[in-house]
């Protein structure tokens, strides 16, 4: 989580997920190859967390707009683009959330709603302890890449 004290970037990208699992780190990676080709008065803060959590609801204040971007094992290869709003769902816990519900507590702490969001879920396909990225999920996340740099532009 991100602690500011002056203004935030209108435009949010916060990625997700663990470096160590294979595939699991394609939000990660995805961030890094981003973050490289922005500016750095690109108007875009960059955030990288292990997993969602409660306070990650603070990140959203002040934002325009904020693109989630994740793993997936269920999502059409090569990566899926969905427009996301606030849910109350079963992830609601005190260690992970999904982003709908992560909207949701937005929602409840500032009784309003939280900026647009969108997930970027880029497809992979083994997320085993200790391995590398598989060839299937690297192509994934060029795609997923060419379709972020337009997205930003």
């Amino acid at each position: 989580m991100s602690v500011r004290s002056g203004p935030v970037a209108p435009l949010l990208v916060f990625a997700w997920g663990n470096r160590s699992r294979g595939d699991d780190a394609l939000g990660p990676l995805c961030l890094d190859r981003l973050r490289a080709l922005m500016a750095a008065d690109s108007g875009v803060d960059w955030l990288e967390d292990y997993q969602l959590q409660i306070e990650h609801a603070l990140d959203l204040v002040g934002r325009s707009w904020v693109l989630f971007v994740d793993a997936s094992l269920t999502c059409t290869a090569p990566f899926e683009v969905t427009s996301l709003a606030p849910a109350r769902d079963t992830s609601a816990a005190t260690h992970t959330l999904s982003p709908q519900a992560l909207l949701q507590v937005y929602c409840d702490l500032y009784a309003g709603p939280p900026p647009p969001c969108n997930l970027l879920a880029i497809r992979g396909e083994g997320f085993e302890l200790g391995a590398p990225l598989s060839r299937a999920a690297n192509a994934h996340l060029e795609l997923a890449l060419d379709w972020c740099r337009s997205w930003l532009s």
